[in-house]
């Protein structure tokens, strides 16, 4: 129990602002979870264009972090350290830092576009075929989901708003920038999202001697060459000037009309933010393993053997390396983007909880099976596990994935963000009848979860094929919750998974921020290693037969693919 304005603990608050909601969580000094809350917030979608509001988001954080501090009965003036990660959105505030439109709608509100928005493909593909030597940084080609395509439709399509913006922001750092009135950017932003290149910021450092924040890692030339060459002026003020590692403490801390609004105390310790994934990164990666999967290697090596899933709305792959390692439809390799001094290997698929959202709930049998799952105070999707465990013993399946073998799921419903890099990819169905009963919605449940699991086994075979030596997964974020989906996983991909004591471990990356920026601990690894820990490991299954099973449906998906592309070109063809 807290004693109130007491300092004898240490208290790390992290918020974590995802796509529907902002959320906040407080833990103790061993990385132990105090209590947690959220509020949602906004979202207006008008087919490609998806967008929020950062004053009501603001508004959502200090909901959350005040419904956190009472449930876990922790005073404002306790939390010695706090950090932000989002989803990477783009904000676009004036010289005041009030909102400026970024909507067709001219909805001044309206001033972030959504991480998810598709608006800017043909822009794009413009930038893309460019082949500016940045974009060997990042897969080869930018997507539509980075900033600079949005920036290039910005100005564009909305001049006014173009003109009137004073800042643009990923919404992490403007979380931050909000709270502290320091517009230093994050390396993790900038690098994995903008085309900084964090190397040429390390080469400074090396160079100077001395941890120097000064903005030298971007390429003046990209931006002329795409039509962007505004953003240069004044060294880059519209796009940050100042760039840090994650972690590195923020101007003087909370400002007083910042703490106020948040209830905390004027002066808090606020660490330069992450992207939400990369913080659940940060908040996983350094999980104690069990003894028979512990490497016997250098001990910054043995990081480098792991990937993580962020396991969301979409789901990123996060690996590490201390080289970097260039791979062709995969992110990266990035600076210091999650673990300062290591490169990062990011992949991802964009639809995976919101897939099997999609799937379940436009079926006809979906009503139904929601309200009795209400009923047993159980999810739907546990209730689906349920149902499917009875088909295998009604149906005499050798194992539950067998149940699938008819119905084969390609899951790019959002494009391939990863290894293929297709946005224009669609999802497949393979094996559809005019069966409505809820076994059938179990069954489409089920391919579903397996054809998200075989993207994952095709990032990471391809990643390891490129130099990666990735043999363990951990995993967190909501999907992380379901067995059937982590146990497919595990059996798809070969690999353990192993799930960390906290859940929310977003939240914890987060704040795991703070405590650096509270100079509790001396780096953000030393951080990690004393608040990961370990909860769960999932195996792979030892029968063969679901080995065999799982490499034959992988390969469907993948001709699933190719088709696609084939019918593309004849569909082309006839066009033309």
């Amino acid at each position: 129990m807290a004693a109130s304005g007491s300092s004898s603990r240490s208290v790390f608050l992290g918020v974590d602002v995802g796509t529907g909601s902002a959320r906040a969580g407080l833990f103790d000094g061993n990385g132990k979870l105090l209590g947690s809350s959220s509020s949602p917030i906004q979202i207006w979608k008008d087919g490609n264009c998806i967008e929020q509001s950062s004053t009501d988001i603001w508004h959502a954080v200090c909901a959350a972090v005040k419904a956190a501090c009472a449930l876990a009965n922790v005073a404002g003036e306790e939390v010695s350290g706090l950090g932000f990660a989002a989803t990477c959105s783009l904000v676009a505030v004036d010289a005041d830092g009030s909102p400026v439109t970024v909507s067709w709608s001219g909805d001044t509100r309206r001033n972030i576009i959504v991480w998810m928005d598709h608006r800017a493909v043909k822009q794009a593909e413009r930038i893309n075929s460019c082949n500016s030597p940045v974009l060997q940084y990042c897969g080869g080609s930018l997507s539509p989901e980075m900033q600079p395509p949005k920036l290039l439709w910005l100005k564009e399509n909305l001049q006014e708003s173009w003109s009137m913006a004073f800042r643009w922001m990923d919404l992490s750092d403007w979380l931050s920038y909000r709270a502290t009135g320091d517009d230093t950017r994050s390396l993790c932003t900038t690098v994995c999202k903008w085309t900084y290149l964090g190397h040429a910021h390390m080469e400074l450092i090396n160079e100077k001697g001395s941890r120097d924040m000064e903005a030298c890692g971007w390429d003046d030339d990209f931006w002329e060459e795409i039509g962007l060459g505004d953003l240069v002026e004044g060294h880059h003020a519209k796009i940050g000037r100042s760039v840090a590692f994650p972690g590195h403490p923020l101007g003087s801390g909370l400002t007083p009309a910042a703490a106020k609004e948040l209830g905390l105390k004027v002066g808090t310790p606020v660490g330069t933010s992450l992207i939400d994934a990369h913080a659940g990164g940060v908040g996983v990666m350094e999980s104690l393993l069990v003894p028979e999967l512990e490497a016997k290697e250098d001990d910054k090596e043995v990081i480098c053997h792991r990937m993580v899933l962020v396991c969301g709305t979409s789901t990123c792959h996060m690996a590490v390396s201390r080289s970097k390692v260039f791979i062709p439809g995969v992110w990266g390799p990035y600076w210091s983007a999650m673990i300062p001094e290591y490169w990062l290997t990011e992949g991802g698929q964009s639809a995976t909880g919101a897939l099997l959202d999609y799937i379940v709930e436009n079926h006809v049998a979906s009503p139904r099976l929601a309200n009795r799952a209400a009923s047993q105070s159980i999810s739907l999707f546990e209730l689906l596990n349920r149902i499917l465990e009875s088909m295998m013993h009604e149906m005499n399946a050798p194992f539950l994935a067998a149940l699938t073998k008819d119905v084969h799921v390609l899951p790019d419903f959002h494009g391939n963000r990863s290894p293929i890099a297709d946005p224009k990819a669609k999802g497949v169905i393979s094996g559809l009848t005019l069966d409505t009963s809820e076994k059938q919605l179990a069954l489409l449940y089920l391919s579903t979860v397996q054809g998200i699991a075989y993207g994952t086994r095709h990032i990471v075979e391809h990643c390891n094929s490129n130099g990666h030596k990735i043999d363990t997964l951990l995993a967190c974020g909501g999907l992380a919750k379901n067995h059937l989906y982590i146990q497919a996983h595990a059996d798809i991909t070969g690999c353990p998974v192993i799930l960390p004591r906290e859940s929310e471990s977003v939240l914890l990356g987060a704040a795991i921020l703070g405590a650096v920026a509270a100079k509790k601990y001396s780096s953000l690894i030393e951080a990690m290693k004393a608040l990961n820990a370990a909860g769960q490991v999932i195996h792979p299954s030892k029968d063969p037969n679901v080995k065999k099973y799982h490499d034959a449906k992988y390969r469907i998906v993948r001709e699933l693919y190719e088709q696609q592309l084939s019918h593309r070109s004849i569909m082309d063809q006839a066009l033309s």
